[in-house]
């Protein structure tokens, strides 16, 4: 169990790492040459010019003012200066939303940790049980935690008392931060500009026709259900084959580019291996090669596309069909369309940039054996992790590494390495043990069929923050292999669970806080550096790069990952809300942790960020539901541990606390949700009035007719695919090649007789 000194070994690394980033930081980003590296959203924006097409030769490369070397800390006023309006023009409302989950753990463990200290502290510290154990180990942070008071003390009610205000003060922050972000997605919505997914309705599940191919079932179903509204439609191709012959093309293409960049700086012929990664094979000219190699790739890539537009059966049962109003978009998307729920599934069209186009071809009956069979998986992985996880953090301390390798018991017993050990080395353990996850949660939600990177993102985030709270919280709490803690829950009634839990919670204290200094405090620092895209974007300025334009395509702004980032906000929510009235010496940590990442992400937004698709905060309500869950959690842990302790006139007065929790959730999600859901027509009538008043002869049409294309037909206009419009007659018929329904049914019943007397 590590002590003061050994917390204290582990603040001073991790404050003296988080220094080093910044320095370095501070250093990088204003040398010319890192440049767009730091600073790549303003060159998107066009607003930024290189400084090394300016100055003396050294200038270009090195900045040699001194005293901006002084000012090495500006960034952070800099990054704190930008209105949060003008900010929501600048990055967009998902950027903002998601930095006010920061502000909002902010407003709730200031206050909390203000009154912990004022009021439990205090009791807990006088509690002077500990002082008298003999056969417990336990450390001065122990001292300040809920451990040290007597069992069935009256001191306990104090505790109690405490967990209803932080509750109460929870929900006050809780509503006032959800209707603030209603509104401001309400504003956002009613103030953005015109965009294509804005009157586009996704259709999925088309049933087939045997009369009418897809693309005039779609353009008869709209014409006759949507008259005065339907204005066009693209069906969606499967065209998964082509996108990837057009990615390995361009990858021929890079590898091109470096061998006439390295022959002409060398004017030595390059070569390479035909083989795999030019690993082996014969040995040839590296650029007639490559450029066989593209033209017969070029070759493929035509054919396919010819095959794509031509075949049929490259048509799959979906189309994004557009209307002539957001209000006909609106009530589409928002209702049935068939009296079988299960065909001509309308939803609201991701903005084109949004869509995840490999998944759009995915057959709709196959999505929810995909999500079953996923959630089976993440079940196996969430347990199966248990066991890496539980050795390397019983390799992490004393006995572990004295079991495994005791010869190294003369170096552990010295005073620097044993605090370095039990204070520093089990959170750095279980930080590199998780960076891997997010790459197989995130392909485990593309299996699953979804369309969108937003929502593709949303459910990485709940698969994370489920294997993080399994996994890292619980896990941690409780010691013992995974088989040992599966035995331990399959064989103790469900009610003894929280106890389980709870009474392990004040001794692993320790291990949170300084895990909370590795991976929030250093390790947002180390986001701030940047280190991997800048060593991506040299690399490729170096080999890649001849034109401006070809360094702005080596520039990787990146964007704000919601689907590990918030996931990893929401640990320290749970553990600040857990150890609130437990141990409150964590909440300084944790407070650290929120001010300082919204100074870095605030930076990073306005400068670095540039986000590949804008939801108008539509995770809110994801957000809102797992602090809920985590409030809930904290509830039934403290009354676990106050269970064991005596304190049975007290820990029957916080069994009212989940279920008041549970009812302000619903009623949150009454009285918030809808405005994350769905689109109000009164707000889709009020722009299309303004927007018919100030642009009377806007042609939508023309606005719309390739917005939905595939982007791999992009460019090639003689080859895109065609949308299909509503054709302009005052008929009240709308014209279709089906035929008689009783004419095909005879028909058919002629031809199954035929059939079987052949047969």
């Amino acid at each position: 169990m590590a002590n003061v000194k050994d917390i204290g070994v582990s603040a001073a690394i991790n404050l003296l790492s988080a220094f080093a980033f910044l320095v370095a930081f501070a250093i990088l980003r204003i040398q010319p040459v890192n440049d767009r590296v730091y600073f790549p959203k303003w060159y998107r924006k066009g607003v930024r010019s290189s400084p090394t097409h300016s100055g003396t030769f050294a200038n270009k490369f090195v900045n040699l003012d001194l005293r901006t070397y002084l000012r090495f800390l500006n960034w952070m006023p800099n990054a704190l200066k930008m209105p949060e309006s003008e900010l929501v023009d600048h990055a967009g409302l998902d950027s903002v939303a998601y930095l006010r989950i920061y502000l909002l753990g902010l407003k709730i463990f200031v206050p909390l940790a203000i009154l912990a200290f004022v009021v439990l502290v205090p009791i807990n510290w006088t509690g002077k049980t500990l002082e008298h154990a003999t056969d417990v180990s336990f450390s001065d942070i122990d001292k300040l935690s809920i451990s040290n008071i007597p069992s069935g003390s009256k001191r306990l009610y104090a505790h109690t008392i405490m967990s209803y205000v932080f509750t109460l003060w929870t929900f006050y922050v809780l509503r006032n931060e959800y209707k603030m972000i209603a509104d401001m997605r309400l504003r956002f919505l009613a103030s953005q500009n015109r965009r294509p997914d804005q009157f586009t309705v996704l259709v999925r599940n088309i049933p087939p026709d045997p009369d009418e191919s897809v693309c005039e079932h779609v353009q008869h179903f709209f014409c006759v259900n949507h008259p005065d509204h339907y204005l066009t439609h693209q069906v969606v191709y499967n065209a998964n084959k082509l996108a990837q012959l057009v990615e390995n093309k361009k990858s021929l293409r890079n590898w091109l580019t470096y061998y006439k960049n390295t022959y002409e700086r060398t004017s030595k012929k390059p070569t390479t291996k035909t083989g795999f990664w030019g690993l082996w094979g014969t040995r040839v000219d590296a650029i007639d090669y490559y450029t066989a190699e593209i033209k017969k790739l070029t070759e493929e890539e035509n054919t396919e596309r010819e095959k794509v537009i031509s075949d049929a059966n490259s048509i799959i049962p979906a189309a994004f069909v557009s209307f002539k109003s957001r209000w006909g978009a609106a009530v589409c998307a928002q209702t049935q369309q068939s009296r079988n729920p299960t065909i001509w599934l309308t939803n609201w069209a991701p903005e084109p940039r949004d869509i995840f186009w490999d998944n759009l071809s995915i057959p709709y009956v196959e999505l929810t054996i995909r999500r079953f069979l996923m959630a089976v998986s993440l079940f196996a992985l969430i347990f199966f992790f248990m066991i890496p996880i539980a050795f390397v953090q019983s390799l992490a301390n004393i006995e572990g590494i004295q079991k495994v390798l005791p010869f190294l018991k003369p170096l552990i017993d010295f005073g620097f390495v044993k605090s370095f050990i039990q204070g520093f080395l089990p959170g750095i353990a279980l930080k590199i043990f998780l960076i891997l996850l997010p790459i197989i949660l995130m392909t485990m939600s593309k299996i699953e069929g979804f369309t969108s990177l937003s929502s593709l993102e949303k459910r990485s985030a709940g698969k994370y923050y489920l294997f993080i709270l399994v996994n890292v919280f619980l896990g941690s709490i409780v010691t013992g292999t995974a088989l040992q803690q599966l035995n331990t829950f399959l064989n103790e009634p469900p009610t003894e669970i929280p106890k389980t839990f709870g009474v392990s919670i004040p001794m692993k204290a320790t291990f949170f806080i300084t895990y909370t200094m590795v991976d929030g405090w250093a390790g947002i620092a180390a986001e701030i550096i940047r280190l991997v895209p800048l060593v991506i974007f040299h690399l490729k300025n170096t080999f890649l790069v001849k034109t401006d334009q070809d360094r702005d395509e080596a520039m990787d702004p990146g964007y704000l990952r919601f689907a590990t980032n918030e996931p990893r906000i929401q640990f320290y929510i749970l553990l600040g809300l857990v150890y609130a009235p437990v141990t409150p010496i964590l909440l300084p940590f944790i407070i650290v942790f929120f001010a300082f990442s919204y100074v870095v992400f605030r930076h990073q937004v306005i400068n670095v960020y540039d986000q590949i698709y804008e939801s108008g905060a539509a995770f809110w309500p994801d957000v809102h539901r797992r602090i809920i869950i985590n409030l809930i959690i904290s509830q039934l842990l403290l009354m676990g541990l106050l269970s064991t302790r005596q304190a049975e006139k007290s820990t029957p007065l916080l069994i009212l606390l989940p279920v008041i929790t549970i009812w302000f959730h619903v009623y949150c999600k009454g009285r918030f949700e809808p405005a994350f859901v769905t689109f109000p027509l009164q707000e889709a009538m009020v722009k299309d009035t303004l927007e018919r008043a100030t642009e009377p002869n806007l042609n939508l049409r023309t606005y719309l007719q390739d917005a939905y294309v595939h982007p791999v037909f992009k460019g090639i206009q003689e080859q895109n695919p065609p949308a299909v419009e509503e054709e302009e007659d005052s008929s009240p018929l709308v014209a279709t090649k089906r035929r008689n329904w009783n004419a095909s049914k005879n028909e058919s019943d002629a031809s199954s007789k035929a059939g079987s007397g052949t047969g």
